[in-house]
């Protein structure tokens, strides 16, 4: 939360935040959603987007997650930092998204490397995309310079 407060002081709009994994392996989600309401307050207008590393969680994990989650107040659940040993699948994208309805954002990331991957994902109801491979996906695997159209 203190980081939040610090990042939005210095003109963040957006703020990322990764959830307790441990608390919620523990059981404890009512800790998980207290720590992202904090970062919530602590972020006043800024756009909170929290990370559940679906690809450590079991499908019942995932959807008390996203419910904390949703309870706390943030803007989106975002499938993984990209960072662990998986990303966004289309599985847990659709499971996220009945999970937090229509009233959230649900960030697909990680693993996303093709236009083909990216309308998947939003077929399956990401809101947004989180990809190092953009260009590749804005431009259907064609070289930068070449028209995509």
């Amino acid at each position: 939360a203190a980081e939040a407060a610090a990042a939005v002081a210095a003109g963040a709009a957006e703020i990322d935040m990764v959830i307790d994994i441990g608390a919620l392996k523990d059981g404890r989600v009512d800790a998980v959603q207290a720590d992202i309401a904090a970062v919530r307050t602590a972020c006043g207008q800024a756009v909170l987007k929290v990370i559940i590393e679906t690809c450590l969680l079991s499908d019942e994990e995932k959807r008390q997650a996203c419910l904390a989650a949703k309870a706390a107040g943030a803007d989106f659940v975002k499938t993984s930092t990209g960072f662990s040993k998986g990303g966004a699948t289309v599985a847990d994208v659709r499971l996220m998204r009945a999970a937090v309805g229509d009233d959230m954002g649900v960030k697909a990331s990680g693993g996303i490397r093709t236009r083909a991957d990216a309308l998947t994902m939003i077929e399956a109801g990401a809101s947004r995309i989180g990809a190092s491979a953009s260009i590749a996906i804005v431009h259907d695997g064609a070289p930068i310079g070449a028209s995509a159209y």
